[in-house]
């Protein structure tokens, strides 16, 4: 799927991904986090960074090694990952694939909480920063020139991302089903579906490899077909 065999078309561009899941902390050892690998987004990275774009990839704790030739980010709250793509920016092209919390413990105790008699203790939540809706609607260079999120859904896989991405202000939203029936989480294949200006794309599923490299393509057209939007994002 790769544009241009043999060729670099995202050379001289800056690309910023995320993957895999966050931890937000509970206690000094308990805390809250999901079943995200991180397979996809570190394969994202990887494609793109094989089509010559300069990326950084920002990870959450996973069991995988640091995709070779390119800057990685091990960070483990959503709060830590907005930060570190924060320090990223400016960039061209920015996919956030992690599957990073919405909430975290408001308060979380420095010591382990010890159980005690009666009802549990009660955990007060609080939203965490929306990274994608952060980014996707930043102004300037802080907003990369084509914004890609994802949707991990169980239900009404298409209208839900649909609706996110109009949500969210990014150009782009790829819609999975992490159902349990799925085997995405942790597995090695993908169905997705590109919502974007002008309906959405179903894919086929596929591994994430394939996926990846197939999304690489896509941003590389993006980048051959829409020059002036292109230099606007580097001013």
């Amino acid at each position: 799927f790769f544009a241009g065999v043999g060729s670099k078309p995202l050379a001289g561009r800056r690309a910023l991904v995320t993957s895999g899941p966050t931890r937000e902390p509970i206690d000094a050892v308990r805390f809250i986090a999901n079943h995200s690998s991180g397979k996809q987004g570190h394969a994202i990275a990887a494609a793109l960074s094989h089509l010559g774009a300069e990326t950084v990839l920002v990870t959450g704790p996973v069991n995988l090694p640091d995709p070779p030739g390119l800057s990685v980010v091990h960070i483990e709250s959503a709060r830590e990952m907005l930060d570190a793509c924060q320090q990223a920016l400016p960039a061209d092209v920015a996919v956030f694939a992690a599957a990073v919390a919405d909430w975290r413990v408001k308060d979380a105790a420095a010591s382990k909480i010890k159980k005690g008699k009666g009802a549990p203790a009660t955990l007060e939540l609080t939203e965490n920063p929306d990274i994608l809706k952060t980014i996707a609607t930043a102004t300037g260079n802080r907003r990369p020139a084509l914004v890609v999120g994802f949707a991990a859904e169980t239900d009404d896989i298409v209208k839900n991302a649909t609706e996110k991405r109009a949500r969210k202000g990014c150009d782009w939203l790829l819609a999975n089903d992490v159902s349990p029936a799925s085997g995405t989480f942790g597995g090695d294949a993908n169905t997705l579906h590109l919502v974007r200006d002008g309906g959405v794309e179903d894919w086929p599923r596929m591994s994430k490899t394939a996926a990846a490299d197939k999304l690489a393509g896509c941003v590389a057209d993006y980048f051959k077909d829409h020059p002036a939007r292109e230099a606007e994002a580097a001013s």
